[in-house]
């Protein structure tokens, strides 16, 4: 089981006021492209596993941000830990997921 549920919630700023959706598609791509296990929610998404990988993670999407020509973004990020005995989004929430 994993060691961690990290949530982020990204917020880059457009140069032109431009719609931040493609931005946030990207971001849920690399989020992807990782192999961990995620989740998107309407608001952020959560990420499940080794905290040092999903830390990582938050890093490389905030400067894929800027990389996309974003002069600044601003993540809202939680963490959940539980090194000793674990934890999973199923945990979390899978009585609520859809049969």
């Amino acid at each position: 089981m994993a060691e961690a549920l990290v949530s982020i919630q990204i917020l880059p700023r457009t140069r032109n006021g431009e719609d931040i959706v493609p931005c946030v598609d990207k971001a849920i791509a690399i989020i992807a492209a990782s192999g961990v296990p995620y989740r998107v929610g309407p608001l952020e998404t959560t990420m499940e596993g080794d905290l040092a990988q999903l830390l990582d993670i938050v890093r490389k999407l905030n400067e894929a941000m800027i990389a996309e020509g974003c002069p600044s973004v601003i993540s809202q990020v939680k963490i959940a830990y539980h090194p000793a005995d674990g934890i999973s989004i199923k945990q979390l929430t899978g009585k609520y997921d859809e049969t």
